[in-house]
Order: C-alpha cells, then sequence, then structure tokens
C-alpha cells in the first residue's frame, strides 16, 4: 500500500466530530497559504530584461531593461558566495543595480539609513558582519563619518561576466533593515525572499501597474517604502522614476509613491498633474485638508494610503477613489488580525523573520512572530472586516515615514546637566504625520537655555528625533497613578510650538497637573 492510500485510508476510519473537522480544514488551509510561495522578486524582474524600453531614470540619466539586467548579472556574479551587503542608497540607478543584484544572487541586503549615528553603525556592522559596505560616492564621507575603512561606490564592485548564481530559496535572507529614530543598539529586523513575494502579489492585485507606465519613488531609497515602490515598478516593467516628484509629475508619472510630508510639497509646489491615476503613502494616515490639497492637484488619482510596519509588513488601507468611492480599514487579502488587551496582532505569510541579535559569538533571531501572530503595539478594533487604529500603545511616533521611540529621546534630555525632568509626546501635523515634543523642569539654580539643550541632543540624537518644541515647565502632568499624563502634557505643548528658528527657546509658566480623578 503506498504511503498516499494509507494516508486515505487513516483518514477514512478517523471518528471525529464536526467540529474537529472544522478546526482541522481552516488549519490546513492557513498553513497550506503560508508556506505557498509565487515567484521571488528578483525572478520577477528577470522576465522584463530583453525589453529596450527604460528601466529607471534618475537625475544623471537613463537606463533601458536590457542594460539594466546586464549590470545587475555583473554585479550578481561579484557578490555571488557573501552572505550580507551593506548598502546606503540614494536616489540613483547605482543602488537599484546592487540592491537588485544581490537579491538575485541570494545575498542579504542590509538596508542602511542616514540618520545613523556612528556607534549605531558600529552595532549594525557587529551583528551583520557584511562582507562589503557600498554608497554611492556623495555617501562616502558619511560612511567614513561613522567608521567605516572600506566603502565602495556600486561603479567600483568589479565587474564579471554574467553566469550563473544560486537560485535564492524562499525562506532565505533579503533584507535586514535598521530601525529609525533610536538610540542604544537598533533593532534589525529581517524579511525574507517569501514575504516579499507575497506583500509583491498584493500590491499586483490592488494596483494597475504594467509595462508602459512610469512610477515615481521620489524619497531616498534608504526608505523602505520608497525601495519597495522601486522594486514592485521593475517587477511590473514599469519605468521607476528616481528624480524629484515635480520633475517626475511633469514627465508623465502614472503611479507615485509618497509620505505625507512629499504630498505636501506637491500639494503647494503649484504642479497639476493629469496622468497619474494612483498615489501610494504609507507612514502616518493623511490628515482631510492634506488629501483634499492633493486631490486638487492629481484630480485623476486614486489615494491608498497603506497600514503596516517593518515587522507585518501590509495589514489594511485606506483608498479614495476619483468617483468618490471610500475604502476605509480594509484588510490586505490574507490577512489574520486579532484584537488581544487592546493591542493589535496580525497574521499573514508577509511577516517578518524575527530581529537578528547578537548573543555570545553567533547571531540569531530573536522576538519573532509566536505562533504565526506579531503585534507592534497599535491598538485598534475591527468591526464588519474593517480595521479601526487608535494609535501606538507603546511609545512611539511616526514622523515623515519614520519610526521614532519616545523613552530615549527623554533619556537624552535627563542627560543634559540642569535637566530636572522631563517627557516627550508625539503631536499631529499635517506634513509630517507625527512629530515629538518635549517637555522639561529644569532647575531654578544655574538655569540652563533651551538653546544649550537643542546643542546637546544634536550630538546624541539622530535627525528624525529631535524635538519640533521644547518647553520649559513648571512641573510635568502626572496620573493619579504618578505617571506622566502624556495626553495632558500634549495638550500643553500643542499651546507653544515654536515660531521662526528650532532654536528658539520656548518656555510656559503653565503648570498641568493631574486631572481630577
Amino acid at each position: 500500500m503506498t504511503m498516499v492510500s494509507m494516508s486515505m485510508s487513516m483518514t477514512m476510519t478517523m471518528s471525529m466530530t464536526m467540529t474537529m473537522t472544522m478546526t482541522m480544514t481552516m488549519t490546513m488551509t492557513m498553513t497550506t497559504n503560508r508556506t505557498m510561495t509565487s515567484e521571488l522578486l528578483a525572478a520577477r524582474i528577470a522576465r522584463h530584461s530583453d525589453r529596450p524600453e527604460a528601466a529607471v531614470v534618475d537625475a544623471t540619466g537613463e537606463v533601458t531593461y536590457r542594460e539594466f539586467w546586464d549590470r545587475v548579472t555583473r554585479t550578481a556574479t561579484a557578490v555571488a558566495g557573501m552572505r550580507r551587503i551593506a548598502v546606503l542608497p540614494t536616489s540613483d540607478i547605482g543602488s537599484l543595480v546592487v540592491v537588485v543584484a544581490a537579491m538575485h544572487a541570494g545575498v542579504s541586503v542590509v538596508l542602511l539609513h542616514r540618520h545613523l549615528l556612528a556607534q549605531e553603525f558600529a552595532d549594525v556592522v557587529a551583528v551583520c558582519e557584511p562582507s562589503l559596505i557600498v554608497a554611492h560616492p556623495r555617501q562616502h564621507a558619511r560612511v567614513h563619518g561613522w567608521g567605516a575603512v572600506d566603502v565602495f561606490a556600486p561603479e567600483d564592485i568589479p565587474a564579471s561576466p554574467p553566469a550563473a548564481v544560486p537560485t535564492p530559496t524562499p525562506n532565505s535572507e533579503l533584507l535586514v533593515g535598521v530601525t529609525s529614530g533610536t538610540t542604544g543598539p537598533p533593532k534589525l529586523f529581517v524579511r525574507n525572499q517569501a514575504s516579499w513575494a507575497a506583500t509583491l502579489d498584493r500590491s499586483d492585485a490592488l494596483f494597475d501597474l504594467g509595462p508602459g507606465d512610469r512610477v515615481s519613488a521620489p524619497g531616498t531609497l534608504d526608505h523602505t517604502h520608497f525601495l519597495y515602490g522601486a522594486l514592485h515598478g521593475l517587477t511590473r516593467g514599469a519605468t521607476v522614476d528616481l528624480r524629484e516628484p515635480t520633475v517626475a509629475l511633469e514627465d508623465a508619472a502614472t503611479h507615485l509613491y509618497s509620505v505625507p510630508t512629499i504630498a505636501w510639497d506637491i500639494a503647494r509646489s503649484g504642479v497639476r498633474s493629469d496622468s497619474v491615476r494612483e498615489v501610494l503613502s504609507s507612514a502616518a494616515r493623511w490628515a482631510e485638508p492634506g488629501r483634499t490639497a492633493l486631490a486638487a492637484v492629481l484630480p485623476n488619482a486614486a489615494l491608498t494610503h497603506f497600514y503596516g510596519a517593518s515587522e507585518l509588513s501590509f495589514v489594511s488601507y485606506d483608498r479614495s477613489e476619483i468617483e468618490g468611492t471610500e475604502v476605509s480599514g480594509q484588510l490586505f487579502d490574507g490577512v489574520e488580525v486579532e484584537i488581544r488587551d487592546e493591542l493589535l496582532h496580525v497574521r499573514s505569510d508577509m511577516l517578518f523573520d524575527g530581529y537578528l541579535s547578537r548573543l555570545g559569538g553567533h547571531t540569531t533571531l530573536t522576538n519573532g512572530p509566536v505562533d504565526g501572530w506579531m503585534t507592534v503595539g497599535d491598538r485598534g478594533s475591527v468591526e464588519d472586516g474593517r480595521l479601526t487604529l487608535y494609535g501606538r500603545g507603546s511609545e512611539t511616533i511616526v514622523r515623515a515615514g519614520l519610526t521614532v521611540e519616545l523613552t530615549p529621546i527623554e533619556a537624552a534630555l535627563l542627560a543634559v546637566p540642569g535637566v530636572l525632568e522631563a517627557g516627550v509626546v508625539g503631536l499631529p501635523n499635517d506634513r509630517t504625520g507625527e512629530e515629538s515634543a518635549a517637555g522639561v523642569v529644569v532647575g531654578q539654580t544655574d538655569s540652563i537655555s533651551v538653546a544649550r539643550i537643542r546643542r546637546h541632543l544634536r550630538t546624541v540624537l539622530p535627525g528624525p528625533s529631535l524635538p519640533v518644541v521644547i518647553a520649559v515647565v513648571d512641573a510635568l502632568p502626572c496620573t493619579p497613578r504618578g505617571k506622566l499624563d502624556r495626553q495632558a502634557l500634549a495638550a500643553t505643548l500643542a499651546t507653544v510650538r515654536t515660531v521662526g528658528s528650532p532654536d528658539a527657546p520656548v518656555t510656559t509658566n503653565q503648570t498641568v497637573n493631574a486631572p481630577p480623578s
């Protein structure tokens, strides 16, 4: 009897209740969906490798798909066999060539970003141990300032005649991303080949994109939203435009990857484009005035805002069609959510593998999904299959697409001589989504100025973590349990925003007490 026959016989002879049968069926279906793998990223781009149309346009020129893929295969041959390479990309063709080449050769890309501090860079290198550090020549001074000795430009990687390279497996490491806006050792999140392929499938299903279209990805490619947008465009055979957004719009862009900051800049630029069909945004949800202003200059564009996270990938989306149809909180296909103790937990085939950490003499993945479920501390509710978000359960904000943790900012403030107490909150901002604001209590004798506090913070915090507002207060508001009342502090700081120079001192005599219990 064959194994199939034995399995069928065993199944037929097993006595099960209807509930058990339904439970097993649901579990088996979910397992099948989570292990099914579609075509991987580089293979999708390779399908267009013979086309003579433009693949990528940057400020210096353009390359066709044939030229782009030839450079990819030569670079892939050179890096094949390496485990990881670190890349600090800018908005240039060479950066995309190196990223795609590594992914084609099964080499993981450690995606550096320009906001790293020297110690954070050292931590990343110590954990990831990249075989190569690659950056555009304009970024070499920055990377050397972080402590790197050897830094290669994309064009400096020895070109090798194209040769067969190992085919990456679905579960192999594709990308190591570095969390933004934190102090101390950064978190290194790992995405594998299959999870990105699954994410590309969702984009393919939702957006009409193909040859002949032009995708504007105007943000620097060290931001995963814009890197993903560029790579997705290449997998669909579209032309990817890395130039400034107003330039791309004047060149008949059909799709625009954006964040609220860029959307506001476009709305205020006076440039109007009738060619854009899709605007795809991440980071903080657009405020209504921003969406209205953008729709006025891009009248034929559907506006889609993704909710997700580096660890979760796509979770849900809001979408406004040009005919007035509105969709809010729609879960992406195959995404399951649960609310546990008010926190949103997510399960899908797009989740990350875990955080890359060094334990003793080896690296390992930690704090990944548990039984397939993951939370990043967001609060929300689900009704009729639609997700409503209430904000972060953790002390975290998203500023212009970058995650900023508030606790390290408070620690940096408390390290300033003369600062006795400090509290940091996020305030809404139409352009950036959210911005950090700080209230500090200073000593009565030898009082320190806000300007001196700012100068100190610039030496210890990444740019996205610098508070836009620093206000001197008599006392920090506390809850009846003695904890910082962030809601009350935010109400105070919202009234004392800086005007003019960011170095302008901001003080307030207002003392905010805890609300009556």
